[in-house]
């Protein structure tokens, strides 16, 4: 097995979804950037900072209750001396949702003070939430908004398709997520992408995925990959250790956990598929336990 994984995903309204952000980013303050803790490189589309200019941002490192506690305070530490403002967030538990809040007050706070000199008192400040798909931005969005808030209507110079929710007596956020397509720059990106199911998996070649997905854990968490299975360390090291190619190894100890989990065809093999289905399908949902992909350089 090899890493060029076939990927053939290309959303053909992404060009006039881009159009349609650019056009809304003209009605907006402050721009929320979505991305998944996990994997913070991928999950932003390359042509954002293009895209958003000179607009005040906000990065919010979303899906934080699936992604490594430390490499995320490494992430937050990165973004500091980068002078990027970034908050982390867990939207299903709505863990740090406040704090995105309070943030964007904080970015408005001079802005809206020279506002109210020249005597434009209660203007609110308008919020956008850009990201690619799976990053969370619809758990984000009605978690920031809850549903009470109050839909306050068509603003002037608005087309009448677009509503503002009212956040609070401050902030009105456009309800039309802006919805970026990621680029696959590299095939490690491609890989991450798979990895978080950002890309569907219909599109990819699902075996593949998992193999260097397990790859990846036995280089940086093989704790959470025996855990998970009940893999002898012995016997991961001697079969790592064993005298022939590498992806030999390892694609052993993927028929190891399909046999642990009773991924069994006719004739007592080891179903790939269904193997590579458990170990991505667990990795997504947290039962690996919380792994970053991408670590800070």
């Amino acid at each position: 097995m090899d890493k060029n994984i076939n990927i053939n995903w290309y959303p053909g309204h992404m060009a006039k979804t881009r159009k349609q952000i650019i056009q809304d980013l003209k009605l907006i303050d402050v721009v929320i950037e979505l991305i998944d803790a996990r994997i913070p490189i991928s999950s932003r589309n390359p042509d954002i900072n293009e895209i958003v200019k000179a607009k005040n941002r906000i990065v919010v490192l979303n899906k934080s209750d699936l992604a490594d506690e430390l490499q995320t305070a490494k992430w937050m530490d990165f973004y500091k001396k980068q002078n990027i403002i970034a908050v982390v967030t867990d939207s299903n538990s709505g863990k740090g949702v406040q704090n995105v809040i309070k943030k964007v007050e904080e970015v408005m706070e001079k802005k809206q003070e020279e506002m109210s000199k020249k005597g434009r008192v209660g203007k609110a400040i308008r919020v956008m939430i850009l990201g690619i798909p799976n990053v969370g931005k619809s758990s984000f969005i009605n978690r920031i908004a809850k549903k009470s808030s109050l839909i306050v209507g068509n603003k002037p110079g608005v087309t009448k398709v677009k509503q503002w929710i009212r956040i609070n007596n401050q902030i009105d956020l456009l309800d039309t997520p802006g919805v970026l397509w990621p680029k696959f720059e590299s095939e490690e990106v491609a890989l991450n992408l798979a990895y978080t199911g950002t890309i569907k998996d219909d599109v990819i070649e699902k075996v593949e995925v998992a193999f260097q997905f397990v790859k990846y854990l036995l280089e940086n968490y093989r704790e959470n990959l025996e855990k998970r299975y009940n893999l002898d360390s012995n016997l991961i090291d001697n079969i790592l250790n064993e005298q022939r190619p590498e992806n030999e190894n390892i694609y052993e100890i993927m028929q190891l956990i399909g046999k642990k989990r009773g991924a069994i065809v006719a004739g007592g093999k080891v179903d790939d598929e269904k193997t590579a289905n458990i170990i991505l399908e667990d990795y997504r949902s947290g039962k690996l336990g919380k792994i970053t992909i991408e670590k800070v350089k």
